[in-house]
């Protein structure tokens, strides 16, 4: 009983629409009908400013963290096993909302809060997180893409989880991580095969 409970509590705490709120408190819009109309921090960039973004952002992150962290101990769930599964349940809630009929963010904000909450509980999965930041950080800043970065640092993530020797239970999260990104990040990969995908302008690239 206490795993179900906190497979629900981390299912709406992951649903939180918080760009969605964020939009409607803000400035009274749905951040669905603007920008590229996704339900996540990056487009709270582009339409509300670097502020609400932020909020949202680390939000967001928060949201993965609780989960594998407060939830899981609040209900006893001190296995790793238990933390992956609230882990994946808490990005399966935030990715696919019930509170905006299943369409939600894209999950990589969250993800990341549970990789983070990961190492506050183990501390062999911390080369993980540091590789997988620092993957994401350098596509960023050659490409100037947000959503090409995360797919790439979603592709590495199982990739150092087996390099670093991490257990067959967190290779399968980075697994199903990196799937979520891909099958989320379908738009995008299309507008970045048109050359039609927004880059974030960087002063170290040159205007085209």
């Amino acid at each position: 009983m206490k795993f179900v409970l906190g497979l629900w509590a981390s299912y709406f705490l992951g649903a939180a629409p918080t760009a969605y709120i964020f939009g409607k408190l803000y400035k009274g819009i749905d951040i669905r009908q603007h920008g590229s109309g996704n339900v996540g921090a990056t487009n709270v960039f582009r339409v509300l400013g670097k502020g609400p973004g932020i909020i949202v952002l680390v939000l967001d992150i928060l949201k993965g963290t609780l989960a594998v962290t407060v939830v899981a101990d609040f209900f006893g769930l001190a296995q790793v096993f238990h933390r992956i599964i609230l882990g994946l349940v808490v990005v399966s809630g935030h990715n696919w909302t019930v509170f905006l009929n299943f369409k939600g963010g894209k999950g990589i904000a969250t993800s990341l809060g549970v990789l983070i909450g990961l190492t506050l509980k183990i501390a062999a999965i911390r080369p993980v997180l540091l590789g997988t930041v620092v993957i994401w950080l350098i596509s960023f800043f050659a490409s100037g893409f947000v959503s090409l970065s995360s797919i790439i640092a979603s592709v590495f993530l199982p990739l150092i989880m087996v390099l670093t020797g991490q257990t067959i239970e967190l290779v399968v999260l980075g697994i199903v991580f990196c799937v979520f990104v891909v099958v989320r990040h379908r738009p995008n990969i299309r507008r970045l095969l048109r050359g039609q995908e927004p880059r974030v302008p960087l002063p170290f690239h040159k205007s085209k």
